[in-house]
């Protein structure tokens, strides 16, 4: 058995070491308990909305080409078709509005002449010489009576237009449905929100933010497109199946729940 002095001795100083090794403890504790998350209770969902739209304008571009000795000439003759296209678009009841120039290229035309061809050895390039000029326009129309563009396209192929490229349907008004888009996206998060909170036992207190994917660009469901034909010299007006467009919207929803 410990002595009386000895245990006068020991008790405070085990009450000592106890209430040191307490307060390391309490301390250690509440460094740690700054680093728990104590804010609110957060979900978040995702909502996608999808609406379908039949194309209402149509876009092609048609490219003229010409060559002259010099510039003014290959410039003239350009000129007089490209104009020749325009009347006749304007003819068929195309606006100003919907025809835009998206480029033009005035380029000089060189030839190489040969070089002395020495037997058995490299043959040099002969000398460039300026033989002409060459002009390229590339003209962009926007057709809103869509089941005219195979006409309009037969048309201005066959007043000069050397090629034709890019036809496209689309919708001109496309913010509309992407509007629209956006709320079925914003109601299937809502529902897959109450749906999640229900499931969870809590319930929704508000939004806490909102985030909305871009997405892809619209796209267009269609038949195959049918190009222009040569039949005895006559042009065929092209089918042009106009399709329908998709415009989709996605979106991330954040609710605090309780």
């Amino acid at each position: 058995m410990f002595s009386l002095p000895y245990m006068r001795i020991l008790v405070p100083v085990l009450t000592l070491v106890a209430i040191v090794a307490l307060g390391a403890y309490i301390n250690a504790t509440l460094k740690e308990a700054r680093y728990m998350y104590s804010g609110p209770v957060v979900i978040s969902v995702t909502g996608d909305g999808e609406i379908k739209a039949i194309s209402d304008i149509a876009t092609f571009s048609f490219g003229v080409s010409a060559e002259g000795a010099d510039a003014a000439t290959a410039q003239s003759t350009s000129a007089e078709k490209t104009n020749a296209i325009l009347d006749y678009l304007k003819a068929q009841g195309v606006e100003d509005k919907d025809i835009k120039t998206s480029s033009y290229n005035l380029n000089p035309r060189y030839e190489w002449g040969n070089g002395a061809c020495p037997v058995g050895s490299y043959c040099p390039q002969g000398e460039r010489t300026l033989v002409g000029y060459e002009v390229s326009q590339t003209v962009t129309v926007k057709v809103r009576k869509t089941d005219t563009t195979g006409d309009l396209i037969s048309g201005v192929t066959d007043k000069g237009a050397t090629n034709v490229s890019g036809v496209d349907f689309t919708i001109d008004d496309e913010d509309v449905l992407k509007a629209q888009a956006r709320e079925e996206a914003i109601t299937d998060a809502r529902e897959k929100a109450e749906k999640l909170a229900k499931n969870l036992n809590v319930r929704i207190v508000r939004m806490t933010g909102f985030w909305e994917n871009e997405g892809p660009y619209p796209y267009a469901y269609g038949g195959d497109t049918k190009m222009m034909s040569m039949s005895e010299g006559a042009l065929v007006a092209p089918q042009l199946p106009v399709g329908e467009n998709t415009v989709t919207s996605s979106v991330n929803i954040s609710y605090e729940v309780r």
